[in-house]
């Protein structure tokens, strides 16, 4: 399935929606973090009208979920 081009306030709420919380923001970077059982899963979200294709794969990428998991979160 094809990445949408999407902006970084709409990948906080998707993010949001799995458990993620916004933890603090940076400039232009958003941090969210997510407790797990043994670790805690950290995403840094840039806070841009739209994400790049590769910085958008490496937020996946870093949130644990599949490409086809996210983009449902999306809907």
């Amino acid at each position: 399935m094809k990445l949408p081009i999407i902006s970084g306030m709409d990948i906080v709420k998707a993010l949001k929606s799995e458990g993620f919380i916004l933890s603090r923001q940076s400039g232009s970077h958003m941090i969210l973090v997510k407790e797990l059982e043994n670790e805690k899963v950290t995403v840094v979200v840039p806070k841009h009208k739209e994400v790049a294709k590769g910085t958008l794969l490496s937020i996946i990428s870093q949130s644990g979920l599949s490409k086809d998991e996210f983009i449902k979160l999306l809907k």
